[in-house]
């Protein structure tokens, strides 16, 4: 990764444009010094994440499997 797209600044980008509001700005930013690998393994991974997490809990407040 290049100067200005760190790890924390890609986590940033990744949230951010998930939950739609990446601003134009930090879009230019990502796709012109970013890396496409970068944000795409940690987008695969929130992705992943999210929907284990939203699994868990739908199994969890409807008592499935117990």
């Amino acid at each position: 990764m290049q100067s200005g797209t760190g790890f924390w600044s890609v986590i940033a980008s990744v949230i951010a444009s998930l939950f739609g509001v990446q601003s134009h700005k930090n879009y230019e930013r990502d796709f012109t010094k970013g890396t496409f690998i970068s944000f795409a393994i940690i987008g695969i991974l929130f992705v992943v994440l999210f929907v284990v997490a939203l699994f868990t809990f739908v199994k969890w407040y409807t008592g499935y499997g117990n």
